[in-house]
């Protein structure tokens, strides 16, 4: 349990980096030592290393971790975040997840969206007055501005979200 919460931690961390251009984060080569198999079945390591490129990490959307996470990348940001209120068990928050974040990645940078389970963070479902899931509140200066409940289709929450931007 601490070392998933350890692991949740640190990918946050790097999620939650500011781009150093644009919205995405630099690409990062990292080595890798691939084993070959000769004829006669010996391992075989080639004297170069091959390069791989990791992909591109789109910093629009994140996974809140706990309160003081919630505190200061919800309610203490300058732009405005939509959150999304989920749950793995949820049928219709596997739909409207994917639909949220291709939304609100259209809007490059202008909004982001921050996901919570309530199933780990009932007491901020409770602060929320969250009833029903997928529940999203529009939050803009710390303050909820908007809100609605159940699944949407992308075009009322392209409309969702133009409301928020303004």
């Amino acid at each position: 349990m601490a070392q998933r919460l350890l692991l949740r931690r640190f990918l946050a961390s790097i999620i939650s980096r500011k781009p150093t251009q644009g919205r995405w984060a630099p690409l990062t080569p990292w080595a890798l030592q691939t084993p070959q198999c000769s004829p006669g079945n010996q391992t075989v390591t080639p004297s170069q290393a091959r390069s791989i490129y990791t992909t591109r990490v789109c910093t629009t959307t994140f996974n809140i971790q706990d309160g003081p996470d919630f505190q200061d990348r919800v309610v203490n940001s300058e732009t405005p975040v939509v959150v999304d209120f989920h749950a793995q068990w949820c049928g219709p928050c596997k739909i409207l997840g994917p639909r949220l974040e291709k939304v609100v990645a259209k809007q490059h940078g202008k909004v982001v969206m921050a996901k919570v389970d309530i199933d780990d963070h009932t007491d901020l479902a409770i602060e929320y007055e969250v009833s029903a899931v997928p529940t999203v509140l529009a939050m803009k200066n710390g303050d909820v501005v908007d809100k609605f409940v159940g699944i949407k289709d992308e075009d009322q929450l392209e409309a969702f979200l133009k409301k928020l931007i303004g």
